[in-house]
C-alpha cells in the first residue's frame, strides 16, 4: 500500500489489524485470503482438541476474575470447569476425561498462585488504537496493574515450555501493550506468557526501541496484506496469496481445499497436539 498521506503526514487510510489476522497473512497468504476475503468462506475443518482445551482454560480464568473477590478461590476452579467444558474434537471419552483432570489441576495449582488481593486492570479486554499506519486491536487476557504500569498477562496451554524470547519476540503482545497504553493512558512496558501445564511465567521488558520495531513490523505486513487485498478486490487477482507449506500446513483449517497444503504435510488425528 502506498502511503497516502494528508494533513501533517497522517495517513488517510489506515489498515485495521489484529494479531490473528497478521501472524495468519505471515504464515500463509493463502490461508488469509481463505480466512478473510474468499466470499462464501471455503468449509473449515472440524473442531481441534487442542484449541477447545485452550478456550476452556480462557473462559474458566475470565469467569474466576468475574467473582467477587471473596469467591476467588480455588474451590471455584472444577465449579466453573463443569460450567465451560467442551469435548469438541476428543477422540473418546477416556481422552476427554484425562485433559479434563489435567486442566483441572492446572487451573487449581495457578489460581493458588494468585495473590488474592490482587485485582486485574481488565480481563478479556478489547483494545484499538491508531498507531503510524495502522489500528491494533485485539482481546488482551488479562491486564494487571504493577508499579503503575499495565502488565499485558497472555495466557499459554500448549504442551511446550515458553521462554524470555517467546515473549520478546511476541508481535501480539508488543501490539497488545501499544494498544492498551494508548486506550487506557497508562505506561505499558511488561508482557507476560502464563503457560499452565508448567505454570511457568515468560516475561519481557518492553523498550521504546522494541515496541517501535515490533510496530514496524506489524506496519510492514499491513502493508502487504492491504497491496494484495485491493488488488484481490478490484480484480480478483489471488497471484499475491501463495500458499506456504511447511508443517503448520497438517493443522490448517483449510486443508481440504489446498492440494500445495496437503502434498506438504500429513493428514493428523484431531487431537494430535494434545500431547500424551
Amino acid at each position: 500500500m502506498q502511503g497516502q498521506l494528508g494533513l501533517e503526514g497522517i495517513p488517510t487510510k489506515l489498515v485495521r489489524v489484529t494479531p490473528a489476522r497478521l501472524a495468519n497473512w505471515a504464515q500463509c497468504p493463502r490461508k488469509y485470503r481463505m480466512t478473510y476475503l474468499d466470499r462464501p468462506t471455503p468449509p473449515r475443518a472440524g473442531a481441534w482438541a487442542h484449541s477447545t482445551l485452550g478456550a476452556v482454560v480462557h473462559n474458566v480464568l475470565r469467569a474466576f476474575f468475574e467473582l467477587r473477590p471473596g469467591k476467588r478461590t480455588p474451590e471455584q476452579v472444577p465449579v466453573l470447569l463443569r460450567r465451560y467444558w467442551k469435548s469438541d474434537g476428543f477422540a473418546d471419552a477416556e481422552q476427554v476425561a484425562r485433559h479434563r483432570r489435567r486442566a483441572q489441576e492446572w487451573l487449581t495449582s495457578y489460581v493458588e498462585g494468585l495473590d488474592p488481593d490482587a485485582a486485574p486492570v481488565a480481563v478479556e479486554r478489547w483494545v484499538s488504537a491508531p498507531m503510524g499506519s495502522i489500528i491494533a486491536e485485539g482481546r488482551v487476557d488479562r491486564l494487571d496493574e504493577r508499579g503503575g504500569e499495565l502488565v499485558v498477562v497472555d495466557y499459554k496451554t500448549g504442551r511446550h515450555a515458553l521462554g524470555v524470547d517467546d515473549a520478546r519476540d511476541s508481535l501480539a503482545l508488543a501490539l497488545y501493550a501499544l494498544a492498551a497504553r494508548k486506550s487506557l493512558h497508562r505506561p505499558c512496558r511488561r508482557v507476560e506468557l502464563h503457560h499452565l501445564p508448567t505454570g511457568q511465567v515468560a516475561g519481557w521488558e518492553h523498550t521504546e526501541g522494541t515496541l517501535r520495531a515490533h510496530l514496524d513490523r506489524a506496519e510492514s505486513l499491513a502493508a502487504g496484506l492491504q497491496d494484495a487485498t485491493d488488488a484481490f478486490v478490484a480484480g480478483g487477482d489471488d497471484a499475491a496469496f501463495p500458499a506456504v507449506t511447511g508443517r503448520h500446513c497438517s493443522w490448517c483449517d483449510f486443508r481440504a481445499h489446498c492440494p500445495e497444503g496437503k502434498q506438504a504435510a500429513p493428514d493428523v488425528a484431531p487431537w494430535a497436539s494434545l500431547g500424551e
